[in-house]
């Protein structure tokens, strides 16, 4: 096992730095350094996704045969750390990297025809019609239902933490469409048009939302909602194995390079905070926080490596994802609560509308400094990385599980 970079591999990280130095305009560095959960508004968002399909770099997860880029996993590995560290916005995964490999296993050919291409331009929005009011880790839990009449599913029932519901085009549920004895039988994978009648979005507002472009989760209510059968991916009933499949991509992305582009913000935060009248960096206690924090972001970086080295000979992830989302997740957490240690008594102000400077809709005084202004807020909303996408406790049962199985 190698776990240095090749020369070409060093000469394609100089490709992606100098395309991200040439489309990564001033305008998007201001408009992340306002974010507080690394993605900016539906405008600024898709078309900085447009941007990537457009030069073909939106698919780097698919195969060459649907249009993907062919890249290997290292090569997949550096455009993301390149990405992490220039600190572009987040990419959304719902279509490119979570509905779409579903229907490349599970879908039929018209499907294929039909929903790949605008995913690959960019043309479509996916979301995820997963979670439940009583069915969150314990996804199988799932009560929303799905009747067969005709050619029709008929749909019922209540989808939430719903993320960017209101933007989307399209979302892939889970839907129960018989009751069965073992709760994970019985489950289908259904594709539903958003502009459905009977389909209704509800904005949940969280600490960290503004009205400009911030609220990301919601709930979607489903009232006899009708789905053309040609819509269910894979077999009636077998929506469980469709959702583990995705669950894979869900996780599997590499965390250490966000983390140490979050963990160098830090460092420059530590610069110009002071404490008891020397800059914050100089203090020991906190320059420790930051080594050890420097030290697991090294670790989880080696990881990470092994692990695409591993998938680069064929071999599969299997409890690896679950192990790089609760470690990347947490070490996440640890910075932006090193930021609001670093912030002090600015962490105290909240700043809701952190773009009302930069669009000119205000000219309040900022009660922080800029580059404190979005503390409390990342704060706020990192606190859910450790549930979404299966909560942290489920990802550790699920490594011991499979560990022994093994």
């Amino acid at each position: 096992m190698d776990l240095e970079f090749t020369t070409e591999d060093l000469k394609f990280r100089d490709e992606v730095r100098a395309w991200i130095k040439e489309v990564y305009t001033d305008d998007l560095k201001k408009r992340m350094a306002l974010t507080k959960n690394g993605s900016l508004d539906e405008k600024h968002q898709k078309a900085w996704q447009k941007t990537l399909a457009k030069k073909g770099w939106l698919a780097t997860n698919w195969p060459v045969e649907y249009g993907g880029t062919g890249w290997t996993q290292t090569q997949k590995y550096i455009f993301e750390m390149e990405c992490a560290l220039a600190g572009t916005p987040r990419m959304s995964s719902m279509g490119i990297r979570m509905c779409a490999p579903v229907i490349m296993k599970f879908g039929t050919d018209e499907q294929k025809k039909k929903f790949l291409p605008p995913i690959l331009n960019s043309d479509v929005w996916w979301c995820q019609g997963y979670s439940e009011p009583g069915a969150g880790s314990d996804l199988a839990s799932l009560q929303m239902s799905g009747k067969r009449e005709g050619d029709y599913y008929i749909l019922n029932g209540q989808k939430t933490w719903t993320t960017y519901a209101q933007w989307a085009d399209w979302i892939f549920c889970l839907v129960r469409t018989s009751k069965e004895p073992k709760k994970q039988l019985g489950i289908s994978f259904i594709l539903v048009d958003m502009k459905s009648p009977g389909i209704t979005i509800t904005p949940i507002n969280t600490l960290d939302d503004t009205p400009v472009g911030d609220q990301e989760i919601n709930s979607v209510f489903f009232d006899n909602v009708k789905v053309p059968v040609e819509n269910l991916v894979g077999k009636e009933g077998e929506g469980w194995t469709c959702a583990k499949y995705l669950l894979t991509f869900e996780r599997g992305s590499a965390y250490s390079p966000a983390c140490r582009n979050a963990l160098r913000k830090a460092r420059e935060i530590a610069k110009l905070e002071t404490a008891g009248g020397a800059p914050l960096m100089e203090d020991p206690d906190f320059a420790r926080k930051l080594t050890d924090l420097e030290i697991q972001i090294e670790a989880l970086d080696a990881t990470e490596r092994r692990i695409f080295d591993k998938l680069s000979s064929g071999q599969s992830v299997g409890p690896m994802s679950s192990l790089m989302k609760t470690r990347g997740s947490e070490i996440g957490q640890k910075i932006t609560e090193l930021v609001l240690e670093a912030a002090g008594n600015y962490a105290f102000p909240f700043v809701q509308d952190t773009y009302a400077h930069l669009e000119g809709r205000s000219n309040e005084p900022l009660p922080a400094p800029e580059h404190l202004i979005t503390s409390a807020g990342a704060y706020f909303n990192n606190r859910k990385t450790s549930i979404y996408a299966g909560s942290n406790e489920v990802q550790r049962n699920i490594i011991a599980q499979m560990i022994m199985a093994g």
